[in-house]
């Protein structure tokens, strides 16, 4: 069996991220790394990375730490689907094939009632599903009364759905070449091949076995699944801390904490766990980080700063700021008094405008959403839910009510 990684698509919704969502840094490693040690530890030892032509080199570093693991890459050109990946790695498809997307946390489980099912039952493909209370922006399964299915629908809108079982890609197909002819008839404009090849393998009665799932499931579609991705991990973390990090004995280190190597705590701060601590990072005086933090490598959290249930990327820096609830990339910032605002007055939930139009992210604590290499000065307040492109400098005194574009200046209320 081979297991096909889907490494060669683009985030569209995720600004003012650009990391691909699977090299994002969780507990010191990349999200496809978590994923890649998931299925190894299920059994599975050959590997298809199917990638673009920017990220491959990385991707083939990371795999390089797979001892008895065998590796194939195909590069993607364009990022035009599953089916177009499929296409692309057609030569290599020459056993049964395990579709997964890496974007999505999930956990062994879902391997292994997938292989499980496949032993007891002959089919032409077996399609894992999880059942959900509210609508998800995805593809919904229909199945019969024998766990079969019957079609498949692509977010068909809320109050419109034919199921309360949503697709999850992890997708075995014991015939590929099969799949592959399915797709070769499909003729449609939209993005979705793959889907409308399995809707035709439906209609001619080939058996597709739904596997339900259960366990834990975090997609990342949004800039703030990215908070769900990290708690997720630091709940099934054991505490640990690095032998060469340095504590000071005035520091408090509560509940459960994650100290990578080489970092340092000073006089004073307060960690209340589940947090992260990322290798080499400083956590100064009088500072405080607490619940589902996730700090980044090399990041500097200054005297006087509270960090609350965000994710901060590596070689971030503070010195008397709060930042809560939110999504902050690599080589930041902040000069002393920004603040990240998480509380709508109106006690509404946060909407983030995604592609012109606004999106709820169904949480009333929501801060904001800011790329790499960003700097403000002093006394800057960021409203909840603005996000801010990579290289944006914003002036001092700034109440940040927009959005911001990447590689804008901000010197004045009016944003450019």
């Amino acid at each position: 069996m081979i297991v096909l990684c889907l490494c060669g698509g683009i985030g569209k919704r995720m600004f003012p991220l650009t990391e691909d969502k699977f090299l994002l840094n969780f507990l010191g490693k990349t999200l496809l790394e978590h994923q890649l040690d998931m299925a190894v530890q299920s059994g599975l030892r050959r590997f298809i990375i199917v990638a673009n032509p920017v990220n491959i080199s990385r991707i083939k570093n990371l795999t390089k730490q797979y001892p008895d693991t065998e590796f194939n890459f195909v590069v993607q050109e364009k990022p035009l689907g599953i089916a177009n990946a499929l296409e692309n790695a057609r030569l290599l498809l020459k056993d049964e094939l395990l579709i997964v997307n890496p974007n999505d946390v999930f956990e062994n489980p879902a391997y292994s009632a997938l292989l499980t099912a496949r032993k007891k039952e002959k089919a032409a493909a077996y399609i894992t599903g999880r059942q959900v209370r509210s609508y998800f922006p995805g593809g919904y399964l229909v199945v019969n009364e024998d766990g079969k299915l019957t079609g498949i629908q692509e977010k068909p809108g809320a109050g419109r759905e034919p199921s309360d079982m949503v697709n999850i890609l992890v997708h075995l197909h014991t015939d590929p070449e099969a799949l592959l002819q399915y797709i070769s008839k499909v003729i449609t404009t939209e993005d979705d091949v793959y889907e409308r090849a399995i809707d035709a393998m439906c209609r001619d009665r080939r058996p597709i076995q739904v596997v339900p799932y259960n366990g834990a499931w975090t997609p990342i579609k949004y800039p703030w699944h990215v908070l769900d991705v990290a708690r997720h991990f630091l709940d099934r973390t054991a505490p640990y801390t690095a032998p060469d990090a340095r504590i000071s004995q005035n520091a408090v280190i509560d509940g459960k904490v994650i100290i990578a190597e080489g970092v340092r705590i000073l006089e004073n701060a307060v960690i209340r766990g589940p947090v992260y601590i990322g290798k080499n990072a400083v956590i100064g005086n009088s500072t405080l980080v607490r619940t589902y933090s996730h700090i980044g490598a090399n990041c500097v959290v200054g005297f006087g700063t509270e960090i609350k249930e965000s994710y901060v990327g590596e070689g971030t820096q503070f010195h008397m700021n709060y930042a809560g609830d939110s999504v902050i990339g690599a080589r930041c910032s902040f000069g002393a008094g920004t603040i990240t605002a998480n509380w709508r007055f109106d006690t509404r939930t946060v909407r983030v405008n995604i592609s012109g139009s606004p999106v709820d992210t169904g949480r009333d604590k929501m801060g904001a959403f800011i790329g790499d290499d960003c700097r403000t000065g002093i006394n800057v307040s960021i409203m909840p839910g603005v996000r801010i492109g990579n290289n944006a400098l914003i002036y001092p005194h700034i109440n940040l009510t927009n959005d911001v574009a990447a590689n804008t200046i901000v010197h004045s209320q009016s944003i450019p």
